[in-house]
C-alpha cells in the first residue's frame, strides 16, 4: 500500500505512544472528500511498526474524534484491528460525511478549520471553497446558509428598523429568516450586519471614458448603509439644469432620481454574493453605469426581464427591503426606470453577461446623448441599439484600416453614434485584438492591428 487520496499512514509518538496531532485534520479531510482509511501504526514509507495495545489506541481515537470535530462525524467511521505482517494495526474507515463541511470545533468554518484531500496531501479549504460545499450539502441558497462569520452586530439594521418603528429583535430575526433553524446566523444575516465584507466602488470620471478620476469611494458596512452612501453621493454629482421658456423656469436633473435609486437597489438585491468582487457604479459626463455580479437568474432570459419579469436570487434579501419600504414591489424597478426615461432618444440599456449585469442611465442633460440612435445612416429601434451588430464593428474596422487611424469623433460623425456608442464600440475591438488604443497628444486614436 502507499499513501493516495483515500489512504493515510501515521505512527504512534514514539516517545510517549500518544497520538499524533494531525489525527482530526485528516479526518476532516476525508470526511469532506472521498472518504478513506487510515492506518495507524504504519510509517509514511509503508513499514509496518504496529500498535502495542490496540483497545487503548481505538478508544483513544474514538473519543479524540467525538471531542474535536464538528457536525457529528462518528456515524461515518469505523475503528477495527487488523493484522499486517504479524502487527497489529488500527485501521480507521471514513465515509464521505453527509453534513459537510466538517471541521475542528477549536477553529470553527474558516479556512483552518475545514481540510480536504488532495493526493496524500491534506490542505485547508478557502472560504469560496467552504461556502460552495455547504450550499451544495444543504441544497440551499447562499443568503440562506449559515454564516461563517457568527461575531455580527447590527447597528445600521436596528435604526432602519427603529425609524420606521418595526420591532427588532431574536424573534423577529428568525422570521426573516437570519436566524436559522440551527440557531446560527445565516449569510442573510451577515449582508445586513456591520461586519459585510462585501462592498460598493464608485467613481466619477471626467468625460465619458475612465481615463481621468474625479473622485472615487468605496462604501463598506451593512448592505443598509452602503445603500445610503451610495445614493447620497450619486446625488451630489446629479446636477441640476435649469431651462426658461419665457419667464417660466424648468429645472431637471440630469438622470431622474427615482431611476437611480432603482438601479442601485436593483445592483444591490439581484447580485450574487457568492463572487467576492465589489459591485461598481461608474460616472461619466454623459451617463452612469451599474455593474452587479452574476449576471441573470437561471432560466429567465433578458426579454422576460423587460416584460417585468421577476425572479430574485435573494428573495429574503428582497423581502427584508420591501419590508424597509426600500422597494414597492416585486419585478418592477426596470420598468419603472424605462417608464422614467419615456419621450427621451436615449434610453436605459440593460446588459447581460455571464457573470454580470449592468444598467446604464444616460444624461438627460447631455445634448450628445441625445443625438439618435441612428447606426449607418438608418434609424433602429432600441432593441437593435442595444446589441452592437457584426456589421457596424466590421465598417468601423474597415475605417480604421483604410485611414491607417481611426478616432472616436470621426466614428461618431461617420455612423451617426453618440460618444458613449462610439467609445463601447471602439473598445470592443480592442478587446477583440483588432484595434490598439494609443495616445497622440491629447487625443487618443484607434490603430488597426
Amino acid at each position: 500500500m502507499i499513501e493516495g487520496v483515500d489512504v493515510e499512514f501515521k505512527e504512534l509518538d514514539r516517545i510517549r505512544g500518544t497520538l499524533p496531532d494531525s489525527i482530526p485534520k485528516e479526518i476532516v479531510a476525508f470526511a469532506n472528500t472521498e472518504g478513506g482509511e487510515l492506518y495507524i501504526g504504519i510509517r509514511n514509507d509503508g513499514s509496518v511498526v504496529g500498535v502495542s495495545d490496540p483497545d487503548d489506541v481505538m478508544t483513544r481515537i474514538s473519543n479524540t474524534v467525538h471531542d474535536t470535530i464538528l457536525p457529528d462525524v462518528m456515524p461515518f467511521i469505523q475503528i477495527r484491528p487488523v493484522e499486517l505482517e504479524s502487527k497489529q494495526v488500527i485501521k480507521t474507515t471514513i465515509a464521505v460525511g453527509t453534513q459537510r463541511p466538517y471541521y475542528l470545533a477549536k477553529e470553527g468554518l474558516k479556512p483552518n478549520g475545514v481540510f480536504v484531500r488532495r493526493g496524500s496531501a491534506c490542505i485547508p479549504l478557502n472560504e469560496a471553497g467552504i461556502r460552495e460545499m455547504i450550499m451544495e450539502t444543504s441544497g440551499k441558497s447562499y443568503e440562506e446558509c449559515r454564516s461563517l462569520n457568527q461575531d455580527l452586530t447590527f447597528e445600521s439594521l436596528q435604526s432602519e428598523m427603529a425609524a420606521r418603528k418595526i420591532e427588532f429583535g431574536p424573534a423577529q430575526m428568525k422570521t426573516l429568516k437570519m436566524i436559522g433553524s440551527d440557531g446560527l446566523y445565516t449569510n442573510l444575516a451577515l449582508l445586513l450586519s456591520d461586519q459585510c465584507a462585501h462592498t460598493i466602488k464608485a467613481a466619477v470620471f471626467q468625460g465619458s471614458d475612465d481615463v481621468i478620476f474625479r473622485e472615487r469611494k468605496e462604501f463598506s458596512g451593512s448592505l443598509l448603509k452602503q445603500l445610503n452612501d451610495a445614493y447620497q453621493f450619486l446625488d451630489f454629482y446629479n446636477k441640476t439644469e435649469a431651462t426658461f421658456t419665457g419667464l417660466r423656469r424648468t429645472d431637471q436633473r440630469d438622470y431622474p432620481e427615482e431611476a437611480v435609486r432603482e438601479a442601485l437597489l436593483n445592483s444591490i438585491i439581484h447580485r450574487d454574493y457568492l463572487f467576492s468582487g465589489s459591485t461598481i457604479i461608474n460616472m461619466y459626463d454623459d451617463h452612469i453605469e451599474f455593474i452587479s455580479l452574476g449576471g441573470l437568474v437561471r432560466g429567465i432570459s433578458m426579454d422576460a426581464i423587460l416584460m417585468g419579469v421577476s425572479q430574485s436570487r435573494n428573495p429574503n434579501l428582497a423581502s427584508v427591503f420591501y419590508r424597509l419600504g426600500l422597494v414597492e414591489s416585486y419585478g418592477t424597478g426596470i420598468r419603472n426606470i424605462m417608464r422614467l426615461y419615456k419621450g427621451f432618444d436615449r434610453q436605459p440599456v440593460f446588459k447581460s453577461a455571464e457573470g454580470a449585469f449592468v444598467v446604464e442611465l444616460y444624461n438627460r442633460n447631455d445634448h450628445t446623448a441625445n443625438e439618435g440612435n441612428s447606426v449607418l445612416g438608418g434609424m433602429v429601434s432600441q432593441t437593435d441599439f442595444m446589441q452592437e451588430t457584426e456589421e457596424v464593428r466590421a465598417a468601423v474596422y474597415q475605417k480604421a484600416k483604410e485611414q491607417g487611424k481611426v478616432t472616436r469623433k470621426e466614428v461618431e460623425q461617420e455612423f451617426g453614434f453618440g460618444s458613449t456608442k462610439a467609445y463601447n464600440i471602439l473598445k470592443t475591438l480592442c478587446k477583440a485584438g483588432l484595434l490598439i488604443q494609443q495616445k497622440s497628444g491629447n487625443r487618443t486614436v484607434y490603430l488597426p492591428l
